[in-house]
C-alpha cells in the first residue's frame, strides 16, 4: 500500500512510502484489540485500595451497652459495621489487576489497530524532523499544518527524540511513542496517527515477528 510522504508543512514530497499490507491491510480481529486494550486499562490501575475492617479498628473492646432491657438491638462492640466509625464489611482490598496476554495476541492487535486506521484513512506519514530545542509552537504548527490540530493525534518515531518529547508534552490531544512503545490502546484512542518515515522499519520489523 502506498502513501504520500508529506513535509512538517503538510505539502506532499514527491516521495510515497510502501506500507507492509501484512500490518496496515489485514482483517481486524477486534476480540484480539478488546483483549489488549482491556490488558492495557488493567495495568493502569494500582490496586492499592484499602478499607479498614473490623478487626483492623481501633476503639475499645468493652460492651457497649447491656444485652437486654434497653429496647434496641442487642451490641458488643463499638467496632462493630453498623456503628458510625465501624469496620467496613467486605471493603476493598490490596489486589493485583494485571492480566496475561499472549505476544502473538498483541501483535495482531496492534496490527488489527493500524488496519482499522488505514481503512478509515487516518494514518499519516511524514519525513523525519527535529528540533535544537524544545518548541511547542513549533511543534503545534506541524500539527495545524497536518490538519490535526485539534484532533488526537498519535506521533510515532523512529527512535527517542527528547525534543519532540518535550515539545509536545503540554499539548493534551497530542502524544508522542517511539515505534516500539505504540500500544493498541494509544491507536484506537487516537483520531489520526502521524507516522515519521524512520518509523515504518522498526514498526513492521516489530509486528511482524514469529
Amino acid at each position: 500500500m502506498k502513501v504520500a510522504v508529506l513535509d512538517i508543512k503538510g505539502k506532499e514530497t514527491g516521495r510515497k512510502a510502501d506500507l507492509s499490507d501484512a500490518v496496515f491491510a489485514i482483517e481486524p480481529n477486534e476480540h484480539a484489540v478488546y483483549l489488549d486494550v482491556k490488558q492495557y486499562l488493567a495495568h493502569q490501575r494500582q490496586g492499592t485500595h484499602k478499607a479498614k475492617e473490623r478487626a483492623e479498628i481501633a476503639g475499645s473492646t468493652r460492651k457497649i451497652k447491656k444485652q437486654k432491657g434497653t429496647g434496641t438491638a442487642r451490641a458488643g462492640s463499638i467496632k462493630s459495621p453498623v456503628f458510625r466509625g465501624g469496620g467496613r464489611i467486605f471493603g476493598p482490598r490490596p489486589k493485583d489487576y494485571s492480566q496475561k496476554l499472549n505476544k502473538n495476541v498483541k501483535r495482531l492487535a496492534r496490527k488489527s489497530a493500524l488496519s482499522i486506521k488505514s481503512r478509515e484513512n487516518a494514518i499519516i506519514v511524514v519525513e523525519d524532523f527535529s528540533f535544537e530545542t524544545p518548541k511547542t509552537k513549533e511543534f503545534k504548527d506541524i500539527l495545524k499544518s497536518l490538519g490535526i490540530e485539534n484532533k488526537k493525534s498519535l506521533i510515532v518515531l523512529g527512535d527517542s527524540n527528547n525534543s519532540v518529547y518535550l515539545s509536545s508534552r503540554n499539548l493534551k490531544g497530542s502524544e508522542v511513542v517511539t515505534s516500539s512503545e505504540i500500544s493498541t490502546y494509544k491507536i484506537m484512542n487516537a483520531n489520526n496517527i502521524v507516522l515519521v518515515e524512520s518509523a515504518l522499519e522498526g514498526l513492521e520489523s516489530n509486528l511482524n515477528k514469529n
